[in-house]
């Protein structure tokens, strides 16, 4: 009560009025406001305080559901004149529908990334902004009706944020997956691939050029819904098999036994190589292998080249490897020593002649530097 009379006497104050003065011009200016809404003097005043109550109540839950939000980690949206506003999922914008669908077919560069078990689409804001502010979001502006008009930066920023309150885009950054977890895996056995993020998802929507959002509007799902037809066709087909006209039945039993066939020549093939590995290791050391590139990483083709092939050993493979790369090397290095020799004997070098000896060159594995020296 004592905070409202010296706001009172402050007004009064300003308006070079005493206290008394300013209540009776407030109550006639109430007055004329009422007889022009038609009312009385109390009936006035009533509606006026509800409205100043329900303005209170609003804001009382308004202020409730920010509190509620942050607790859950519900994400919010940066409203005018920096207002948070919170994200509720519900319909989205018919505008925010027409803006993703357009943005989605244009060159954002987007990447590929992580976001809950699930690969998602990422783009940086500032490219998302360049195409709202481009000649060809107007040409789109002008052909549908639901796109909003965009005419600088600050329309360009608040018609991207129809994305995130529609949860059709959301602001993620770059996470570590074993995040509050008590163990880590270890380097050797994390596998991870080279510029996949693991994000998660911001609680607060900012819009800055150099922040990340990730789509969660996939698009016309036409392909989905296409796939899911074609299976569900192909499951009537074999269901309804019994249908069928006899030709085909006949000829779908043909094939389904060929087929068998060719399965159980394989496994048969398989044993009777293993059959002839185990017997040739004891009586022909190291083993002889029929087709030994048929489980290898290779081609259908190579699969079945050679024919057959001995037993290698990894080690000995290693080292044949390495050996045969050390006798090049050494090759070379002879080759060399006998030409720095050569060149050495061919005549008397000037100052600008370069000369090794083989010893230096054995060890250092280097070829010769020899300049020609020209006869005088």
């Amino acid at each position: 009560m004592a905070a409202m009379q010296q706001q009172l006497a402050m007004e009064a104050q300003k308006r070079g009025m005493t206290p008394q003065q300013f209540q009776q011009w407030q109550r006639q200016q109430i007055e004329n406001d009422a007889k022009k809404a038609g009312m009385t003097f109390e009936q006035y005043v009533n509606k006026l305080k509800q409205q100043a109550y329900e303005q209170h109540m609003a804001q009382q839950q308004q202020m409730a559901q920010q509190q509620a939000a942050q607790r859950s980690g519900q994400p919010q949206a940066q409203g005018q004149g920096g207002q948070q506003v919170p994200i509720t999922p519900g319909a989205p914008d018919p505008k925010a529908l027409a803006l993703a669908k357009w943005l989605r077919g244009q060159d954002l560069k987007t990447r590929t990334c992580i976001l809950n078990g699930q690969r998602k689409d990422m783009f940086r804001v500032k490219r998302a902004l360049r195409a709202l502010q481009s000649p060809a979001y107007k040409t789109a502006c002008s052909k549908n009706s639901l796109l909003p008009s965009v005419t600088d930066a600050t329309s360009a920023s608040e018609t991207f944020k129809l994305l995130p309150l529609s949860l059709l885009a959301l602001r993620v950054s770059k996470s570590d997956p074993h995040e509050g977890h008590n163990h880590g895996a270890s380097p050797k056995s994390q596998k991870r691939v080279k510029g996949l993020w693991t994000v998660k998802i911001e609680q607060q929507q900012d819009i800055s050029d150099e922040l990340h959002y990730v789509w969660l509007y996939e698009g016309p799902q036409w392909k989905t819904k296409l796939y899911a037809a074609g299976a569900l066709v192909l499951i009537m087909a074999v269901v309804m098999f019994p249908l069928w006209p006899m030709k085909l039945r006949i000829g779908v039993w043909y094939l389904s036994m060929g087929m068998l066939g060719l399965i159980g020549l394989f496994f048969a093939m398989a044993i009777f190589r293993a059959i002839l590995f185990a017997v040739t290791y004891f009586a022909v050391p190291p083993g002889l292998w029929l087709y030994p590139n048929l489980f290898e990483d290779v081609g259908f083709f190579d699969s079945f080249r050679p024919v057959w092939g001995w037993q290698e050993d990894k080690k000995k493979k290693g080292k044949k490897s390495k050996d045969g790369a050390a006798a090049g090397d050494s090759k070379k290095s002879s080759k060399a020593s006998e030409k720095a020799k050569a060149g050495g004997t061919a005549g008397t070098p000037n100052k600008g002649t370069a000369t090794a000896p083989a010893a230096s060159l054995k060890d250092r594995d280097l070829k010769a530097r020899i300049e020609e020296v020209e006869d005088d």
